[in-house]
C-alpha cells in the first residue's frame, strides 16, 4: 500500500505561479511511476504530467500545460512536485498525486494503482 498527500495549492491570478508537492510513504519510492492528473467540475479526470522512478528521470505532459509545468521527484525524501507557472483560469481544478507500479509512464487514469485525496487549484481571471 502506498499513501499520498499532497499540498501546496490555492488560489493565485492568472499569471501566477504555485508549487505542488505529494509526500508519499512507499517503501520503496523509485519504483513507482508518478503522475499529476486534474479534475474541474463537471469534467473527467485528466492527466497532466508523470515522470518515471529515477529521481532525473523522463517527464511526460499533456499539450495543455507543456512549456508551463514541470515535474519533478526526489526519491531520497519520497515526494514529487508540479511547479506550475503562466497559471490560466482553466488550470482550475482538483489536483491529484498517483502512484503507478506497472514501470510504464502511461497517461490513463486507470493506470495508476494509488492516489492521494487531492488539493484544490483555483486561477482566478
Amino acid at each position: 500500500q502506498v499513501q499520498l498527500v499532497e499540498s501546496g495549492g490555492g488560489l493565485v491570478q492568472a499569471g501566477g505561479s504555485l508549487r505542488l508537492s505529494c509526500t508519499a510513504s512507499a517503501r520503496i519510492f523509485s519504483i513507482y511511476i508518478m503522475g499529476w492528473f486534474r479534475q474541474a467540475p463537471g469534467k473527467e479526470r485528466e492527466f497532466v504530467a508523470g515522470i518515471t522512478g529515477q529521481h532525473d528521470g523522463s517527464t511526460r505532459y499533456a499539450d495543455s500545460v507543456k512549456g508551463r509545468f514541470a515535474i519533478s521527484r526526489d526519491n531520497a525524501k519520497k515526494m514529487v512536485y508540479l511547479e506550475m507557472n503562466n497559471l490560466k483560469p482553466e488550470d482550475t481544478a482538483v489536483y491529484y498525486c498517483a502512484a503507478d507500479h506497472s514501470g510504464n509512464l502511461r497517461i490513463g487514469v486507470a493506470s495508476y494503482d494509488y492516489w492521494g485525496q487531492g488539493t484544490q487549484v483555483t486561477v482566478s481571471s
